[in-house]
């Protein structure tokens, strides 16, 4: 009959090659003595332990989306101007913010303090200039309106275009229409108008990242400041030093009425000056 100690060391072995799965549960050799292995007596104190050093788990705050229904203002710096109700004059809340002595007229000297306000904003580390960060923050978070290939929006009171319920030939040629026009935009073909242009007075599709005149990447404080000082010359048609509230309603009006005839097939260039533009042949 084998000895205690040779059977002692049968169990070792047999124990050392099982694998986990048939292991549990198996056998603990105490000397010549044997007892089931108890999973749970090991496993709930190592459980508890676990938990009294786990930290608690923190809700996540709720995400919050905010819609915008109707197109912005975007001002010639590129700062958007939102309508909350239909009868809001976006372009005038610019125009009130920028003139600062409220006499109705709109100077450089005003366009320019317009511009470092708005420039401080979008400086978030306060370091003197717009670096591609800061720029990304005002294309995505600020405007997000300017994206060339976002859907343009409706002007504020502007009836939502009724979708082809019935599916006639009328309703099914203003579908393709609109997402022709929508195409045009994203493409800029066809003399359409892309980004902050669909939205302004200056034929400028991104007004920030336009100021960056050297290129590098970054707007610095003084290349706004040029910039807006360039742009006022444009929008002051009349060369006199002053612009006034009534002179960009009939400005806008103008243009609106250009980008319709564009839509309805016109062969006609947007002949407004930012960035250089094309000239009909």
């Amino acid at each position: 009959m084998p000895s205690a100690d040779f059977r002692t060391r049968i169990w070792d072995n047999e124990f050392a090659r099982a694998s986990c799965s048939r292991a549990l549960p198996s056998l603990v050799v105490q000397g010549d003595r044997r007892r089931p292995f108890d999973l749970m007596n090991v496993a709930l104190p190592l459980i508890a332990i676990a938990a009294l050093g786990a930290k608690p788990v923190q809700e996540e705050s709720p995400i919050t989306v905010t819609a915008h229904p109707w197109a912005p203002f975007i001002s010639p710096m590129g700062e958007p101007f939102r309508a909350h109700s239909t009868s809001d004059d976006t372009l005038a809340a610019w125009f009130r913010k920028a003139d600062r002595n409220n006499d109705g007229k709109l100077t450089v000297d005003e366009m320019v303090a317009d511009a470092e306000r708005f420039f401080a904003t979008l400086d978030t580390n306060h370091d003197g200039q717009i670096d591609p960060d800061e720029l990304n923050h005002y294309e995505w978070d600020v405007a997000p309106e300017i994206q060339v290939n976002s859907r343009t929006r409706r002007r504020p009171g502007e009836a939502v275009p009724l979708a082809a319920a019935n599916g006639n030939d009328e309703d099914l040629r203003g579908k393709r229409h609109r997402r022709s026009d929508d195409g045009d935009s994203a493409l800029g073909l066809n003399g359409a108008l892309q980004g902050a242009a669909r939205y302004g007075l200056l034929n400028i599709p991104e007004p920030v990242a336009a100021a960056d005149s050297d290129f590098n990447r970054a707007i610095s404080l003084e290349e706004f400041r040029q910039a807006a000082i360039e742009r006022f010359r444009l929008l002051d048609t009349g060369h006199q030093g002053k612009i006034t509230l009534e002179q960009l309603e009939v400005l806008r009006r103008q243009l609106q009425d250009a980008a319709a005839r564009r839509g309805h097939g016109a062969s006609e260039w947007d002949d407004r000056l930012g960035n250089p533009v094309p000239k009909q042949p």
